[in-house]
């Protein structure tokens, strides 16, 4: 690996995991922070010091650089991922434009590696909008690959190549197991991507609108004591974004589609089940929304690609607000919220965060909600 000049644009969690991971091998990686002039180069002694890009931040350690056109000429690889912060049709603008900057000063014999999910067909696209950047022909003069980045536990087993081309220093820069990467068409990467997507949607749907129709306290119980209670919010935003994109790669009506919609009326359904569930502990407890605050406890991390977790909290506060004026977003383990005149509903959006409202329990005024399936409440 010695030697392989790797370039990440975009200073996400993901682009800086795959970095660090290069760079510990030997490869000689450069980090582009979309929002500087300059490239950074990870050397595998910072990569090992700092497991993350928000401890690299906090710290700001003193890095060689060099200008952003000059690192990416040079790359051997480049790695395409870029932390997308807009909504709706703004999203595909916004990666555009982003796509355009990464890929301009690209020269011959390099390759680009993109992350974000594409849905069907994103990629021939991509491919198109490359050789047009850069005047160069793919395949040929130039090399694309897909590799979509969703959980950094579980990345991609295989390598979408064009023409299904092996690269095999590329699967070794990837490879973290024993187990190898194979590389495979590139419409096949995006088959195997949406099959992983809809298999855990239609699963975690399925959980979503069981535990609807669960009244009986007997029955909740019984629930409440399986693993239903692991799943939170947090996990069930988890892919949105990707099933978004492959709901856009299609027209008209068929059954994938009502797969894709199905699943995300599902999660606005549970959104809905969620704010009726606080609002009935207002009511259940005699509660005024003028002496109530609703404090939204969700840790995110603001260095992600996909912007989802963000989006989805925001909409949240959106609508409680509709029925209760004092609607607050906290996060990390050291929050302050109990010191207040109000009843404080704490929603938990995951896991993390039910435990930490735990240990720092003190007020008796302090109603909690847990946003997993059952909307399990807790006083």
């Amino acid at each position: 690996m010695g030697g392989t000049k790797v370039v990440v644009y975009g200073l996400s969690t993901e682009g800086y995991f795959i970095g660090s991971q290069m760079a510990i091998k030997g490869a000689d990686v450069y980090l582009i922070d979309e929002s500087t002039p300059s490239a950074i180069s990870l050397k595998a002694e910072i990569a090992k010091t700092y497991p993350n890009v928000s401890s690299l931040k906090e710290d700001e350690p003193l890095l060689a650089m060099e200008p952003i056109d000059v690192a990416i000429s040079k790359a051997q690889y480049l790695f395409f991922t870029p932390r997308i912060r807009k909504t709706g049709q703004d999203i595909k603008t916004e990666i555009r434009s982003k796509f355009k900057d990464a890929t301009n000063s690209l020269k011959k014999n390099s390759s680009l590696v993109y992350t974000l999910p594409t849905g069907f067909g994103g990629n021939n696209e991509n491919i198109s909008l490359l050789e047009h950047i850069t005047g160069l022909e793919v395949g040929k003069q130039i090399s694309y690959f897909y590799y979509p980045l969703k959980d950094l536990n579980d990345q991609p087993k295989n390598i979408g190549s064009f023409n299904g081309k092996e690269d095999p220093k590329l699967a070794e820069l990837l490879t973290t197991s024993k187990k190898e990467k194979k590389f495979v068409a590139i419409s096949s990467s995006e088959h195997f991507h949406a099959i992983d997507i809809l298999s855990s949607f239609s699963k975690l749907c399925s959980i979503l609108e069981v535990c609807k129709y669960t009244q009986d306290e007997i029955i909740k119980k019984d629930l409440s004591s399986d693993s239903l209670q692991e799943i939170y919010l947090d996990n069930m935003v988890n892919g949105l974004f990707d099933l978004k994109s492959l709901g856009s790669s299609f027209e008209g009506t068929n059954t994938l589609m009502y797969l894709i919609n199905g699943s995300i009326k599902g999660i606005d359904g549970y959104i809905k089940r969620l704010i009726d569930e606080i609002r009935a502990t207002l009511k259940k407890n005699d509660l005024k929304a003028s002496r109530t605050k609703i404090a939204l406890s969700w840790t995110l991390d603001q260095h992600e690609m996909r912007g989802d977790k963000i989006e989805m909290l925001q909409n949240l506060i959106f609508r409680l607000r509709d029925y209760i004026g004092d609607v607050e977003a906290y996060e990390g383990p050291n929050f302050d919220l109990f010191h207040s005149d109000k009843t404080t509903i704490v929603v938990a959006c995951s896991k993390t965060d039910f435990e930490n409202i735990q240990k720092t329990k003190q007020d008796s005024n302090l109603i909690i909600v847990k946003a997993n399936p059952l909307c399990e409440t807790i006083q």
